[in-house]
């Protein structure tokens, strides 16, 4: 899961940066609603958090204008401004959940894969594919039943396929969802986390679908 913050204070969104990738979280930072809706433009994320009280203007009316241009990206309110009135407004705007200051990391990584699974149309909280099991929540993963040890790049990667089984994702698409602006990729980066799986989790659970990408294969 690849999320976009939006957060003012530095030290605040340095903390939430840090503990959303112990979650497993691709996680890319912008302090004002400028540079959220160049982001935004730019990049494609599973969720936002997003702050009401910005230095160039409100959350909310951010979150209004991206719902009146269709956009579709699950958010999630983080502010201090937490009476019932608040909450109210902020859903009413469009956002799909919030969060008063100050607040749980915990509870916060629970929220971003709820919203990020009902964007997604799911609502079971584990994939399972012919037989491979992936907890976001625990950052698992079992094979018929058995525990597999993957790295936290290896079960972004899983976790991208199982998303979309049968579907082909891009090499880019991937990338995209496992580093923020920030991390270098390295040029086979993908093509050794995917040998890595299949060594791991089988040989023909995942598919290369030549030139285009690679697949999570739905049945023999």
């Amino acid at each position: 899961m690849r999320v976009l913050t939006v957060e003012d204070d530095p030290i605040l969104a340095d903390g939430l940066a840090a503990g959303l990738r112990l979650a497993g979280v691709a996680v890319d930072t912008v302090a004002c609603c400028a540079d959220a809706r160049a982001a935004l433009e730019t990049t494609s994320f599973d969720a936002l958090v997003l702050d009401v009280m910005l230095p160039d203007g409100s959350g909310l009316d951010l979150l209004k204008e991206m719902r009146a241009a269709g956009d579709r990206t699950p958010v999630l309110l983080l502010t201090a401004l937490d009476e019932v009135r608040n909450r109210i407004e902020g859903l009413d705007r469009g956002a799909d959940d919030y969060l008063g200051k100050p607040f749980d990391l915990d509870e916060l990584a629970a929220r971003l894969r709820a919203v990020a699974r009902r964007g997604e149309g799911r609502a079971a909280p584990c994939l399972n594919v012919c037989g491979v099991v992936l907890d976001p929540a625990q950052l698992s993963v079992a094979v018929n039943g058995r525990p597999v040890s993957l790295s936290r790049r290896e079960f972004a990667v899983l976790s991208t396929l199982m998303e979309r089984p049968g579907a082909v994702r891009s090499k880019f698409e991937i990338e995209d969802r496992l580093y923020g602006w920030q991390e270098e990729v390295e040029s086979n980066t993908i093509e050794v986390h995917v040998h890595n799986l299949r060594s791991k989790i089988g040989r023909d659970t995942i598919e290369t679908v030549r030139g285009l990408g690679y697949r999570m294969r739905i049945g023999a």
